[in-house]
């Protein structure tokens, strides 16, 4: 290893494990790790245009393939640019390593140019970090890196390297990528008792979250052997097929009437691979109140921490799927099969020019192997309400931390998993505008395979929903209609052709010229700003509480 330093052996430990593409963006602090890329041909590197979306992208490309994304950022600017998608990724437990350049060690603790603790500023939002202290070290901090981020839970790690250290001489060796732990397996006492209260169940109902992802076809086989109805979460869906009679949509907030009163009714839940979060529960004493609780996950701090697990049980959800069909028997009962048929006829289509027209006008246009990105937004639970998922890992959207710009950048970084997969995004106008200099990584890379949709209703959607149904219409910093860019010219402008439909007579020739392009590009869908998303469920509400249809409104509708 003559003549390596710090930064080659970065590289070169990188590749040892599989890495072949990393998002990122230079600076002074991470300079000599971009000299030493020179020499690494082998590795592909996505220059974004923020670091922010360079985040994001690299959470696309792991949520895409359930494989590690890599970013790379400088001091200072550069690591706090990097905090919202570490926050993402930790919420929503995808496989991040972030590597950061700092300031020589001689410099640290004395507010040099670009100095930040970055280790400190993100303790809260990884699954572990380091500081670099030598070049020889430098490997194996970041083969344990990736096993930790890949490992149990998924989650982001940091690795924070001075600049000394970079250009320091390296005298060790590169490591081998350390083992994959075999999936935890449940303790068969925990799946007796799991199996003692599913064989009585009359009301089952079967909850998958994104945990389930790469579990996909165990829960289905589980979910049909016991003839369960079953909901995915908004970090779940794909996991189960929608196709299937038994699926019976997203729960939560803006979830599906008959997911919701499943829930409500259900005698006994199966919950694998979920954290119950708020948005999913709604009012805690309110879930579930009928029902014993089987919770299934990976990580113990998970289960029973919102809702009383009543049946604990800690273990990889492939393997507890396959330990929970034995003896499987269906459970289905016909009162509780027409129960429910009533409760999915509730969960009508939209009819009205909207965003929920032109929302399930692009779903519906969307094949089985498609991956549908998102912004955050009533767009985004439009989406989940109306696309239709056969496969996992179709999916993208930020879940916990409910992350604006988030879906372009991903979309970008699922792209670049697949060239011959159709990526799409749907974002609304001002989510859209947080990323949008992601355009010319497009441009850059060439990437053909992005298909961008843009909702414009003129308004940040979803707060100017909360606005007029909890605030008296005090429409209060939520228009965007008098500044809002020709989104079809910010496109051109980066060499992207655009399309746009304002009405329902233009929409499906839009569509079709939209998706016929033989390159990246996007469509403006510019709808009306007074409608809502529902049903929903109000904040501190229980699940049964839920507004099922939008409420009449007066005639005049939002205004600026």
């Amino acid at each position: 290893m003559t003549g390596f330093n710090g930064a080659r052996a970065l590289w070169a430990t990188l590749a040892a494990h599989g890495v072949g593409t990393v998002f990122g963006y230079p600076g002074g602090a991470i300079m000599p790790v971009y000299d030493a890329l020179t020499f690494h041909p082998e590795v592909r590197h996505i220059l974004a245009r923020h670091e922010q979306g360079a985040i994001h992208a690299a959470e696309g490309w792991a949520k895409a393939t359930g494989q590690l994304g890599v970013v790379l950022a400088t001091s200072g600017p550069g690591a706090t640019n990097l905090v919202t998608g570490l926050a993402d990724a930790m919420m929503d437990s995808i496989p991040l390593l972030a590597i950061t350049g700092n300031v020589a060690q001689h410099l640290i603790g004395t507010d040099a140019f670009q100095e930040a603790d970055i280790t400190g500023i993100t303790l809260p939002v990884t699954k572990h970090n380091y500081v670099v202290r030598s070049a020889d070290a430098l490997p194996g901090i970041i083969a344990e890196a990736i096993f930790i981020a890949r490992s149990g839970r998924p989650g982001p790690v940091l690795v924070d390297i001075p600049k000394d250290v970079q250009l320091a001489a390296f005298g060790g060796m590169i490591p081998d990528p350390h083992a994959r732990p075999a999936p935890l397996a449940p303790r068969a006492d925990a799946v007796e008792r799991a199996l003692e209260v599913l064989r009585a169940a009359r009301k089952p109902v079967l909850m998958v979250g994104g945990g389930s992802q790469d579990a996909s076809a165990d829960i289905t086989a589980l979910a049909r052997a016991w003839q369960i109805p079953t909901i995915t979460t908004l970090m779940g869906l794909g996991a189960f097929p929608a196709s299937d009679p038994l699926w019976l949509g997203m729960p939560g907030m803006h979830g599906s009437v008959a997911a919701n009163r499943a829930i409500s009714e259900a005698d006994v839940l199966l919950g694998i691979g979920l954290r119950f979060d708020d948005r999913v529960t709604g009012r805690v004493n309110g879930f579930a109140p009928n029902a014993r609780i089987i919770h299934v996950d990976i990580d113990a701090a998970e289960i029973g921490k919102i809702v009383t697990a009543h049946l604990p049980v800690r273990g990889d959800a492939a393997l507890t799927a396959r330990a929970l069909m034995d003896g499987a028997t269906p459970l289905l009962s016909h009162e509780w099969r027409a129960q429910i048929e009533d409760w999915k006829g509730r969960n009508t289509p939209p009819r009205a020019w909207g965003a929920a027209y032109g929302v399930k006008a692009i779903t519906d246009r969307l094949a089985p192997d498609d991956i549908l990105s998102t912004d955050v937004g009533q767009h985004q639970m439009l989406a989940a309400q109306l696309a239709r998922f056969e496969k996992p890992r179709r999916w993208l959207t930020s879940g916990g931390l409910g992350t604006m710009g988030f879906g372009f950048p991903a979309a970008i970084g699922a792209a670049l998993t697949q060239p011959d997969v159709r990526s799409v995004v749907i974002a609304g106008d001002g989510g859209f505008q947080m990323t949008a200099q992601e355009f010319a990584t497009l441009t850059k890379y060439d990437v053909r395979n992005v298909k961008i949709a843009i909702i414009n209703n003129s308004f940040l959607g979803m707060v100017r929903q909360w606005q007029e149904l909890f605030h008296e219409r005090r429409y209060s910093e939520v228009y965007l209609g008098d500044s809002n860019p020709d989104f079809l010219k910010l496109a051109d402008a980066y060499g992207i052709r655009g399309y746009r439909a304002s009405n329902a007579d233009e929409l499906p020739g839009a569509i079709d010229a939209w998706l016929a392009d033989p390159r990246s590009s996007l469509l403006e869908v510019v709808v009306p700003n007074e409608h809502g998303v529902f049903p929903m469920v109000p904040a501190g509400a229980a699940l049964h509480e839920m507004i099922e249809t939008e409420p009449q409104r007066q005639q005049e509708g939002a205004t600026k």
